[in-house]
């Protein structure tokens, strides 16, 4: 990894430590704090012990609602982030030559 650097997390109360590169550190630290919240849920709503099997539920959860979400993009339900702003950037282009167009008038 080209310009990575080491970074500190806490997870359900471990430290780990993480080679990240600068522009993915943001991305990195919010799935930290989301599968730490994850596996905190888990060990407070279930008698699960042991931080393998909590790491093993939440990691259940959390592919879980990656699926449902994929399968919901598939079917038309939710658009890619992407596919939003490329149509929003192409209804902007489209507004803006309407207004061009009516202030020729």
């Amino acid at each position: 990894m080209s310009n990575a650097k080491q970074i500190e997390v806490t997870i359900l109360g471990q430290q780990y430590r993480l080679a990240v590169q600068e522009e993915a550190e943001a991305a990195l630290l919010e799935a930290v704090s989301r599968v730490d919240a994850e596996m905190s849920k888990v060990r407070a709503s279930s008698t699960v012990r042991g931080q393998d099997r909590i790491a093993v539920m939440a990691a259940l959860s959390l592919a879980s609602e990656l699926l449902k979400l994929q399968q919901s993009v598939r079917f038309g339900e939710a658009f890619p982030a992407d596919e939003i702003k490329h149509t929003l950037v192409e209804m902007n282009q489209r507004i803006g030559a309407a207004v061009d167009n009516l202030e020729k008038f």
